[in-house]
């Protein structure tokens, strides 16, 4: 499974990445309900339809706040220029056994890199 965050989609949204939509139509692609929370945030065509369809994907396991912040503590997360919602997918990623995670965000690649959860994709950046 692939968890991909905010940045993903919006560029998604706006450019049609064809390794998303390969990803979509393959039914790899896992959803975080903080991203769709994110996306709904912001000016959307066919909103109600985009929103509907990311919140039909497959959900990643959500982590407790008690369980990010031992995850922060046990990784030693923090400092590293991650925000709350992307440690929040990071533990998602940790928590859903075969989940990675793909971003476009260099300190959020960086500790999904050293944590073994980076997805193995090839995409424009």
């Amino acid at each position: 499974m692939i968890l991909a965050d905010t940045s993903i989609w919006v560029d998604h949204f706006r450019n049609h990445n064809p390794d998303m939509e390969r990803c979509l139509r393959a039914g790899q692609i896992a959803m975080h309900p903080f991203v769709v929370a994110e996306i709904a945030l912001g000016s959307l065509q066919n909103r109600r339809k985009r929103l509907d369809d990311m919140e039909a994907l497959l959900s990643v396991r959500v982590a407790q706040l008690s369980e990010v912040r031992h995850m922060i503590e046990a990784h030693s997360l923090y400092s590293k220029g991650i925000g709350l919602t992307d440690a929040h997918m990071i533990a998602a990623c940790l928590l859903t056994p075969g989940t990675q995670l793909w971003t476009r965000d260099a300190a959020m690649e960086k500790v999904a890199k050293a944590l073994g959860i980076l997805v193995l994709l090839c995409y424009k950046r």
